[in-house]
């Protein structure tokens, strides 16, 4: 009989496992190997994309494990390292399309711009940028705007179907599904002894909130999270370390507290 599966851990990306300036996730390498020596699974959850985060899971030998793409619009599968076809990318587009030109301009979306705009906007290396703007499901972009501005640009949104999540630096448009959705889906698939998640934004609180444990990961670029459902027990917490080096500190001292480290 196979062993089951002790721990599986569901990771947010920008401003979580990976440095919110410098993209970077060395800080947290400790935490992954004790990981891996216990054959943990490490699913990583992000609004990139199939070929970002495939380039990255290959990075960090975690190949082997699904996937949750584009705010959990979609799953790569193991290995894999394309999502299928983009026409759902290609509608959200189009019911952009549609909207009033005052409320439209208020969205500058990843398509709206060249590799190099978006390279300027966010940071990325140009190969990274590329690649961010491979997408099949959603669309994310600055919010350039008021906030009666946003309401009424979500709304006429959500009569094509549209729905927005707000992540650490984009607001992400698709027609559904979000990190939560996708877990249950995984979790149901793997069976895990225990789940682990691991975020820092707004679209990342139902996914934190259907753990075993769910970890806030400081982010000093934007406001706290609020208290979430489960704080106060003890199911959700807090780093006071930003980035890697949060996760890589909250990961060891939660293995030291289940005796798996």
């Amino acid at each position: 009989m196979t062993n089951p599966l002790s721990v599986m851990v569901f990771t947010d990306l920008d401003g979580t496992l990976i440095d919110h300036d410098t993209y970077r996730w060395d800080a947290a390498q400790e935490a992954l190997t004790a990981l891996k020596r216990i054959s943990a699974a490490v699913v990583l959850a992000s609004s990139k994309t199939a070929a970002e985060i495939g380039a990255l899971r290959s990075e960090l030998g975690l190949e082997g494990w699904p996937a949750i793409v584009e705010n959990g619009a979609g799953i790569l599968s193991p290995h894999g390292t394309t999502a299928h076809q983009g026409a759902q990318y290609d509608a959200v587009r189009s019911a952009l399309e549609t909207l009033p030109s005052a409320l439209r301009e208020c969205f500058r979306g990843f398509g709206d711009m060249t590799a190099d705009q978006l390279v300027e906007m966010t940071g990325l290396a140009l190969p990274q940028a590329k690649l961010a703007q491979q997408r099949a499901y959603s669309e994310p972009g600055q919010w350039l705007g008021t906030a009666q501005q946003q309401a009424d640009f979500l709304a006429c949104l959500l009569e094509h179907g549209v729905t927005a999540q707000q992540g650490g630096r984009f607001l992400t448009l698709s027609f559904g599904g979000n990190k939560a959705d996708k877990l249950l889906k995984i979790v149901q698939t793997y069976q895990p002894q225990h789940t682990i998640a691991l975020g820092d934004a707004p679209n990342d609180i139902q996914m934190l909130e259907n753990v075993d444990f769910g970890i806030v990961v400081a982010n000093p670029h934007r406001a706290p999270l609020p208290v979430l459902k489960g704080e106060a027990r003890g199911q959700i917490l807090r780093t006071k370390e930003a980035g890697p080096v949060g996760w890589n500190t909250a990961v060891l001292q939660l293995l030291d507290r289940l005796h798996m480290k």
